[in-house]
């Protein structure tokens, strides 16, 4: 989401939208599992915040059913363009896209739940934005959040020299400008600062290994979207990292230890309002 600077350091782009798309095959089953547990299901009324490319609202569609509804917010219009594509070609009729600051769209107050996965990390004061959110929920109703935290960045087992080289790569200096990259552990005190009750919490991260795990293009394209804010905020060369083959050689890499590539952990957190 954007605010009065667009705090989005991965850029705005076609290849951002399809690392987009890359992501959520291997976070996806996380998020549902989340979702699941936080009691998203048949028939509700959903808020998407943050829906990027959709597939947040796709895989909410599928869990609320055709007699739910999903109502999307997104800042940037050109991704809804690929959002709307998406959902209209899988054929759910009851998700719609709002394109604007979600502090300023007019919003129904009877959702049953109000959902956003990678949003608070980008925004200044997320608890303000926790506590406005809840208004749009009805009493009782769901606020679920999903964010990763950096304090894990990615990395393999056994360590390497290369995932090493791409962790000191791929975190900005501190106080450097940019995403609170510790959203994750920070969720609990954040829904406490909003007002809300204290969140029930879940952590899962993706890992995996092989010649065939996308885990490697996911990194690689990662640190391409985040090469220009890299360059500009910590002097990285673009040569040095060699982007156009870094999914290769990580591969390569962790095939020939016979090590596994673990990322980020994604923490959930999820509580009902007051009724």
């Amino acid at each position: 989401m954007e605010t009065s600077h667009d705090a989005y350091v991965l850029g705005r782009s076609e290849g951002e939208t399809r690392r987009l798309i890359l992501q959520h095959q291997i976070y996806g089953p996380i998020t549902r599992r989340f979702l699941q547990a936080a009691g998203i299901g048949a028939g509700m009324k959903v808020l998407d915040i943050g829906s990027g490319a959709g597939d947040m609202a796709l895989l909410l569609a599928d869990l609320v059913g055709p007699r739910g509804q999903v109502v999307g917010i997104e800042a940037n219009g050109a991704i809804v363009d690929a959002a709307r594509a998406r959902v209209e070609a899988v054929g759910w009729r009851n998700v719609t896209f709002k394109v604007g600051d979600l502090r300023e769209i007019a919003l129904d107050a009877d959702f049953d739940a109000v959902v956003g996965r990678w949003i608070l990390m980008y925004l200044p004061d997320p608890a303000a934005v926790l506590r406005g959110l809840a208004t749009r929920v009805r009493g009782g109703g769901l606020v679920a959040f999903h964010e990763n935290d950096f304090s894990y960045p990615p990395t393999t087992f056994p360590e390497t020299e290369l995932s090493r080289q791409i962790q000191r790569w791929s975190i900005p200096p501190p106080g450097a400008p940019g995403p609170e990259l510790r959203m994750g552990t920070r969720l609990f005190s954040t829904y406490v600062a909003a007002g809300l009750p204290a969140p029930e919490l879940i952590v899962e991260a993706p890992a995996g290994g092989g010649p065939d795990w996308p885990g490697y293009e996911y990194v690689a394209e990662t640190l391409r979207s985040l090469l220009p804010a890299l360059e500009r905020i910590a002097g990285l060369d673009p040569a040095e990292v060699g982007i156009d083959t870094l999914a290769r050689r990580l591969r390569e890499d962790v095939v020939s230890h016979g090590a596994i590539q673990f990322l980020p952990i994604m923490f959930g957190a999820w509580t009902r309002t007051p009724s």
